[in-house]
C-alpha cells in the first residue's frame, strides 16, 4: 500500500509523513529529500548547482539511500544537511531538470514496491505514485510556513523566509515537469491552525477505513 503525501514546501509534509509511516507500521520514503541530496552534493562539491549537466553528471556518479528514513549520500547520514539555506535556495532549480526527475522517481518507485509506505514530496501523488491508494494534499499560508521554518532554522530572518518561500511556490506551480497541483482524488487538508498531532490523525483515521 502507498499513502502519499503531496503539497508545498513548510506545509508539515515530512514530519507528519515520518509519524504516520511510525504509528501504521509503515516505511518512510521522503521522495523530496532526493532532490535535497543532489544539490547538497553538487554545493558540497564545488558544482554549480545552476549547471544542469554537470548536476546530472555528478548524480549519476553518487549512491543515495535511506536508512532508517534518513537519506544518505554514499553511505553517509546526510539528513541534517538537506535543509541549509543553500539548499533550500537551489533545489527547486535542481528539481526542475526532467532528468534528475526521472532519477528520483526510478528509485522512488524501486524502495517502494512490494511493500507498505508512507511517501512525501511535491508531485507523489500526481507522477510518481499517480496510482497511490492514498493521497494527501497539504496546505498552509506562506506566512504560516515561513514561521515554521525560521523555526527550525535559528538565526535565519522571517522576511528573507519568506520571500524565498513565495519565489518558490511561484516556481514550483509554474514548471513544465512535475509542478505543484492538487491531484483531482487527493484530500485536501489545510494545515495552518492544525497541530502536528491533529493533520497525523485524519491522515491515520483515513487510512484505517475500508478502501
Amino acid at each position: 500500500m502507498v499513502v502519499a503525501i503531496d503539497g508545498p514546501a513548510g506545509s508539515g509534509k515530512s514530519t507528519i509523513a515520518r509519524m504516520v509511516a511510525e504509528k501504521l507500521g509503515f516505511y518512510f520514503l521522503n521522495t523530496g529529500s532526493f532532490y535535497r541530496a543532489y544539490t547538497l552534493s553538487a554545493l558540497e562539491r564545488g558544482i554549480d548547482p545552476l549547471d544542469r549537466d554537470k548536476v546530472l553528471e555528478n548524480a549519476k556518479k553518487i549512491s543515495i539511500t535511506v536508512e532508517n528514513g534518513d537519506i544518505c549520500i554514499d553511505g553517509e547520514d546526510s539528513e541534517d544537511r538537506l535543509h541549509t539555506e543553500s539548499v533550500d535556495q537551489f533545489c527547486s532549480q535542481v528539481s526542475s531538470d526532467p532528468r534528475i526527475r526521472e532519477l528520483v522517481n526510478e528509485a522512488a518507485r524501486t524502495i517502494a514496491h512490494g511493500l507498505d509506505v508512507v511517501t512525501e514530496g511535491r508531485d507523489t501523488t500526481t507522477v510518481i505514485f499517480p496510482d497511490a491508494e492514498y493521497k494527501f494534499y497539504f496546505d498552509a499560508s506562506p506566512e504560516i510556513r515561513a514561521r515554521r521554518r525560521v523555526k527550525d532554522q535559528p538565526g535565519s530572518d522571517y522576511d528573507t523566509v519568506l520571500q524565498a518561500i513565495i519565489l518558490r511556490d511561484k516556481r514550483d506551480k509554474e514548471k513544465a515537469a512535475g509542478a505543484l497541483k492538487i491531484a483531482e482524488d487527493a484530500i485536501y487538508i489545510d494545515t495552518s491552525l492544525l497541530t502536528i498531532n491533529q493533520v497525523c490523525e485524519k491522515v491515520i483515521g483515513t487510512v484505517r477505513e475500508p478502501l
